[in-house]
């Protein structure tokens, strides 16, 4: 069971030191019982206890502050860490010390920073990104749920209900005689 020290020596630890610090596998999910268990040590309202309603209630908000800043300093030094990885090509570095959560925010980043490059590197070349067009429908008739191209659920949508939606799909709902072009 994690205690308020624990949470304590985990945010000291992050905030003196450049890389990332270890944490305990099962940290969040101690630490989420840890709250829970102080918030309901702090929402009685017994007078016999106050005092250690008091503390507790102080230590919770403490707790709560600690672990909101070593989740802050986390991220920045993930952050970091894209930034770098994306520049050298290197991105395991400290990988070992992020918990599943941090491991997915890394992976994500990395994908957007590569899928931006890879837009700037098509702009630098010349080649113009292709632009999904949007048309403003009014709809003639009920229409169902469908999905775009893109697999994306559209819709359901009711007789004269107005959407912007891909040019493409207007121009099939339209020829089908399901909508037709908004004069807005």
């Amino acid at each position: 069971m994690i205690t308020y020290n624990d949470i304590y020596e985990a945010a000291r630890k992050e905030r003196y030191s450049d890389k990332l610090q270890s944490l305990p596998k099962r940290f969040i999910g101690e630490v989420s019982s840890y709250l829970k268990e102080k918030k309901e040590v702090a929402s009685k309202e017994e007078d016999i206890f106050s005092d250690v309603i008091i503390k507790t209630k102080k230590q919770l908000e403490n707790a709560i502050t600690l672990f909101k800043e070593l989740m802050l300093r986390r991220r920045k030094k993930i952050l970091n860490l894209v930034l770098i990885a994306a520049e050298t090509g290197i991105s395991r570095q400290d990988f070992e010390n992020m918990i599943p959560i941090e491991k997915d925010l890394f992976e994500e980043l990395m994908r957007c920073i590569d899928e931006s490059d890879k837009r700037l590197n098509h702009a630098l070349e010349g080649k113009k990104e292709s632009i999904k067009n949007n048309e403003l429908i009014a709809f003639k008739k009920d229409v169902d749920e469908f999905l775009d191209p893109d697999g994306n659920k559209i819709g359901p949508f009711k007789k004269g209900q107005m959407a912007n939606i891909p040019a493409e799909i207007a121009k099939i709902l339209i020829d089908d005689d399901k909508a037709e072009p908004s004069l807005d």
